[in-house]
C-alpha cells in the first residue's frame, strides 16, 4: 500500500509517519520544508501547491494539515477543497484528520461539542472553521474521504497504549467517562483505517480504550 502523509511534520502527522512505516506500508512525507519526519520518500511541496499528478499512484492521501490562528482558520476549508478537487473521480482515498468540536451530543445530531457551555470559549473559532470544513466535505461524492476526530481531550505527548475505541458522529466516552486519546493511539486508528478502507465517506471518532 502506497500512503502520502500530507503536513508530516506535523505532531500528528509524525506519529502518522511513524505507525505507518513500522507495519511495512511504502510511506511519502510531503512536506513544505525540510523532512523531520522518519519517511526516507519525501514530496517538498506547499499543499496548496500540489497538483493530481503529485499524488497519482497512492492508495490513500492523509492530510495533516492544521491552521490555528484567526487569520489562517479559512485554511481548514480551503485546503480541503484543493486536495478534494485534485483527487477527484480518482481511486485514492483521502483521511482527514479532523476534530472533536463538531461530534454530536445528542442522537438527533442538532448539538455539537462545540455549542456546549463548558467548551472552551479561546478554542470555538477554531472549532466553528473545521466544522465547516466538514460540512464542505460530505457534499463532495466525487472523493472517497474519511474524516477522522479524536477525542476532546487531544494528547500530543500522551502514551501510546495501543488501545482504542471506535465511535462514530458522537461523542463517545470511554469506561471511566473520559473523552481523551493520545497522539500516538489516534495515529494507529488513522492508519487502520487507511490499510482497511471500512469508513468511506463517512466521519468516524477514536477515544482511549
Amino acid at each position: 500500500m502506497k500512503l502520502a502523509v500530507i503536513c508530516a511534520n506535523g505532531k500528528a502527522g509524525k506519529l502518522i509517519v511513524k505507525e505507518a512505516l513500522s507495519r511495512g506500508l511504502d510511506v511519502t512525507a510531503v512536506v513544505r520544508g525540510e523532512n523531520r519526519t522518519e519517511a526516507t520518500q519525501v514530496v517538498q511541496k506547499d499543499l496548496f501547491d500540489l497538483t493530481a499528478g503529485d499524488l497519482r499512484g497512492f492508495d490513500v492521501v492523509v492530510d495533516a494539515f492544521g491552521a490555528w490562528t484567526e487569520d489562517t482558520l479559512p485554511l481548514h476549508s480551503s485546503s480541503l477543497k484543493h486536495l478534494c478537487d485534485i483527487l477527484s473521480g480518482t481511486d485514492t482515498r483521502l483521511l482527514v484528520v479532523g476534530g472533536a468540536g463538531s461530534l454530536y451530543v445528542n442522537p438527533e445530531h442538532t448539538a455539537c461539542v462545540a455549542d456546549g457551555p463548558d467548551f472552551p470559549e479561546a478554542f470555538k473559532p477554531l472549532a466553528a472553521a473545521m466544522v465547516k470544513a466538514l460540512g464542505e466535505l460530505r457534499q463532495r461524492s466525487d472523493v472517497k474521504w474519511t474524516y477522522v476526530s479524536p477525542a476532546g481531550d487531544f494528547q500530543a505527548e500522551g502514551a501510546r497504549t495501543g488501545k482504542y475505541i471506535l465511535g462514530g458522529e458522537e461523542l463517545t466516552l470511554n469506561s471511566r467517562g473520559e473523552s481523551v486519546i493520545s497522539y500516538a493511539d489516534y495515529a494507529i486508528a488513522m492508519v487502520d483505517e487507511a490499510v482497511q478502507g471500512s469508513h468511506i465517506q463517512e466521519r468516524i471518532s477514536v477515544v482511549a480504550a
